[in-house]
C-alpha cells in the first residue's frame, strides 16, 4: 500500500509490501520502524496511516509487544435461535394470509411475544409485500383494545387466595371506618347508590384515592389495576373514571350537612371530646372551567383574584382535627357564615362554642356584636390603614411594654405591645385592642378581642397558634389534592371537600392511636411512615382476611398501638375478620426507641 514509487512487485512480494487485512497492515508498518529504521512519519505514509493514528499503534506496541499478529479475528456465534425461530413463525403465518396485527395476536398466544412493528420489520426484511385489501368477511373478528371489567360489589372474589397490593397501609384505616359505620351514615343521608356499586363501595373507592394521597386524582389511572384498592372498597375492580366524576354530581347537595354532622359526631366516638376553642378561616379553591355563576375570590396562592369556589373551615385546635366545612358559599353569605357554624355547633354538641379565633376578612363588626352577645370569646385582627398605623407611631415610647411569649417556637419572643381599650361602629361596647410589633414585620400587627382581662402574653400566644389552621388547609391542599379541580376526576367541590376531611379526620385519628408524636405530625409524614406499604392481602379457607406487611422500620409502632391485636370482622367483604401480620409476635411486640416526630 506504498504511495512512494518502486520497481514492479511480484505477486509474492506484494503480499508483504501490500498487506490485505488490518492486522497484517499493523505488523509490517510497526516492522518497518523498529527492524528496518524507517522514520515513523515514512512508515504511516507508506501504509497508509495519520501521523497521529500511527503513533497511537506505536504505543500500544511498546505497551504490549506480545501481542499476536496474524491471527485470524475470533467471531462470536452467527446464529441466533430465537431470532430465527421467530422469524420461522412469523413467515409460516404470513403464508397463511395473515395480517401483521394477527400474526401479533397469534405468536403472543403461543408465548413468543412480539410486537405489530417487530412483525412488520420481519416481513419487510424477507420481501413480503403488503397484502392487498380485503373484505369484512376475509380479515375475521376485528381486533380492538379489551374491554375493562365493570365494578360490581357481587363480582368480588373472596375465595383462598393471594393478592399483592401496593396500598397495603390503606387497610389499617378499616377497623375505624367500621366503628364509624360509614354504611348506615351514607343510607340515612340517603346517597345514592345501585346494586352493582352501593352507596358506600363508592365513597370508599373515592376515599382510597385521598387516603393514598400521593398523587393527585389525574394519576388514579396508575394506581387502578391494583387490586388493593377495589379490596379495600368492596369492589373486584376500581370504578371508572366517568363513574367517579358523575358520582359527585348524583348527591344532592342538602345531604352533605347532613353527612358532615354524622361524620364528626362519629369521630367524636372514636377520638373522645371535642375542644373548646376553633380557628376559623376562608379558603378559595380555583376554578378552571366555564361557568356564568362562579364567583371571582381571591386565590392566595396566586396572589390575585380569579374565578373559585369559596369554603369555610373550622379546625378543633385543641384535636387539630377538621369539624365543619361548607363549599357552596356565595359572597353575600360569607359574612354570616361564623354564625352558621355556630347554630352548627350548637345543634350537634348541645352548646355554643366558648372561643373563635379568626382573621379581620372573616365576618363584620355586627357580627362581632352578636357573637359578645352570645358570650362567646373571639380573637380577630383589625384592618389598619394610614390614619391608623400614623396613631400609632405617634404614640410615645413610654406607653410600649415588652412581653414574653410561651409556648411559641418562633424567634421573635420578646415583642413590644401596646394594650388600648376602643370602641368601633356597629359594636356595642369596648373592646380590646393590642398592638404588637417586632414580631419579625414591618407593619405592626392589631389585634381585637372581648377577653378585657386576659394576659396579653397569652392573648398573642393563641393567635400565634392560629397558624395550625394555615397548616391544616396547606396539608388538605398539598397531600389531599384539594384544588386538583382541573384533573382528570373532576368532582363537585363539595363532595372533594367532604373526602379531604374525611381523609384529614382519619389520619388525625391514626395519628393519635400511633402515638410517639405522630398526633400532631402531617398526613404526609404518617402516609411515608405507615400509609405507603406493599403487602399482600391472603384470603383464607377460614373466613379471615389476613394483610401481611413487610418488615419495616415503623412496624414496631404498629404493634405497639395494638395493630398487631386486631380482630374486627369487615362487613363489606361478606363479614370476614380482618388481621395484621407485621412478620412479629402480635402479643410479645419488640421494644423501640424511636423518637417522637415533628409535626
Amino acid at each position: 500500500m506504498s504511495n512512494s514509487p518502486r520497481k514492479k512487485l511480484n505477486k509474492f512480494a506484494k503480499y508483504f509490501l501490500e498487506p490485505s487485512n488490518a492486522t497484517h497492515r499493523q505488523y509490517e508498518a510497526l516492522r518497518a520502524v523498529y527492524v528496518d529504521g524507517v522514520a515513523p512519519a515514512e512508515a504511516a505514509q507508506r501504509f497508509g496511516y495519520t501521523t497521529g493514528s500511527f503513533h497511537v499503534l506505536s504505543h500500544q506496541f511498546r505497551e504490549n509487544p506480545d501481542r499476536d499478529f496474524f491471527l485470524p479475528t475470533t467471531r462470536g456465534p452467527q446464529a441466533a435461535p430465537k431470532r430465527d425461530s421467530v422469524k420461522e413463525g412469523v413467515i409460516d403465518l404470513r403464508k397463511q394470509n395473515m395480517s401483521i396485527y394477527e400474526i401479533s395476536k397469534a405468536m403472543n398466544e403461543s408465548g413468543t411475544p412480539i410486537s405489530p412493528a417487530h412483525v412488520a420489520n420481519v416481513l419487510r426484511e424477507e420481501g413480503f409485500a403488503r397484502l392487498p385489501r380485503r373484505s369484512d368477511e376475509e380479515r375475521g373478528a376485528p381486533l380492538g383494545p379489551e374491554g375493562a371489567e365493570v365494578a360490581d360489589c357481587r363480582k368480588l372474589n373472596l375465595s383462598p387466595r393471594k393478592v399483592h397490593t401496593n396500598v397495603g397501609g390503606l387497610f389499617l384505616f378499616l377497623p375505624m371506618l367500621v366503628k364509624m359505620n360509614l354504611e348506615q351514615i351514607l343510607t340515612d343521608c340517603k346517597f345514592p347508590g345501585t346494586d352493582a356499586i352501593p352507596a358506600a363501595h363508592a365513597m370508599r373507592s373515592l376515599l382510597a384515592l385521598k387516603l393514598f394521597g400521593s398523587a393527585r386524582h389525574s394519576h388514579v389511572m396508575s394506581r387502578v389495576f391494583d387490586e388493593g384498592l377495589a379490596v379495600f372498597a368492596g369492589l373486584n375492580v376500581v370504578p371508572k373514571r366517568a363513574f367517579l366524576t358523575q358520582y359527585s354530581c348524583r348527591i344532592t347537595p342538602a345531604a352533605y350537612p347532613q353527612v358532615m354532622r354524622r361524620w364528626f359526631d362519629a369521630v367524636g366516638t372514636i377520638g373522645g371530646s371535642s375542644g373548646n376553642s376553633f380557628d376559623l378561616d376562608f379558603h378559595s379553591i380555583p376554578f378552571h372551567g366555564e361557568d356564568a355563576l362562579i364567583e371571582k375570590h381571591y386565590i392566595s396562592k396566586r396572589s390575585r383574584s380569579q374565578k373559585g369556589i369559596l369554603s369555610f373551615l373550622a379546625l378543633d385546635a385543641e384535636k387539630h382535627k377538621f369539624c365543619y366545612a361548607n363549599g357552596q358559599i356565595r359572597k353575600e353569605d360569607q359574612d354570616d357564615e361564623i354564625l352558621r357554624f355556630i347554630e352548627f355547633w350548637k345543634e350537634k354538641s348541645g352548646k355554643i362554642p366558648e372561643e373563635l379565633i379568626f382573621d379581620s376578612k372573616l365576618t363584620t363588626h355586627a357580627n362581632l356584636n352578636e357573637l359578645n352577645q352570645q358570650g362567646i370569646q373571639f380573637i380577630t385582627l383589625r384592618r389598619r390603614n394610614q390614619k391608623l398605623l400614623e396613631a400609632i407611631g405617634d404614640m410615645p415610647i413610654s406607653a410600649w411594654r415588652k412581653i414574653e411569649l410561651e409556648g411559641v417556637g418562633r424567634i421573635y419572643k420578646t415583642p413590644k405591645i401596646l394594650d388600648q381599650t376602643i370602641q368601633l361602629k356597629g359594636y356595642e361596647g369596648d373592646l380590646r385592642q393590642v398592638v404588637v410589633k417586632d414580631l419579625g414585620h414591618e407593619e405592626p400587627t392589631l389585634l381585637l378581642t372581648n377577653q378585657l382581662k386576659r394576659s396579653p402574653s397569652k392573648l398573642v400566644g393563641r393567635y400565634a397558634h392560629r397558624m395550625l389552621i394555615e397548616n391544616g388547609i396547606a396539608d388538605g391542599i398539598d397531600f389531599f389534592h384539594m384544588d386538583a379541580l382541573s384533573s382528570a376526576v373532576p368532582m363537585k367541590v363539595n363532595c372533594d371537600l367532604q373526602l379531604t376531611l374525611m381523609a384529614s379526620n382519619l389520619y388525625r385519628l391514626f395519628g393519635e392511636q400511633i402515638g410517639n408524636g405522630y398526633a400532631t405530625a402531617k398526613s404526609r409524614h404518617i402516609f411515608q411512615d405507615f400509609i405507603e406499604a406493599s403487602a399482600d392481602i391472603i384470603f383464607t379457607d377460614d373466613d379471615q382476611v389476613v394483610v401481611k406487611f413487610q418488615k419495616r422500620a415503623h412496624n414496631p409502632l404498629l404493634l405497639a398501638a395494638g395493630f398487631g391485636n386486631v380482630d374486627v370482622r369487615i362487613p363489606w367483604l361478606d363479614n370476614r375478620r380482618l388481621r395484621f401480620d407485621f412478620g412479629h409476635s402480635a402479643q410479645s411486640p419488640p421494644t423501640t426507641n424511636a423518637s417522637p416526630v415533628s409535626g
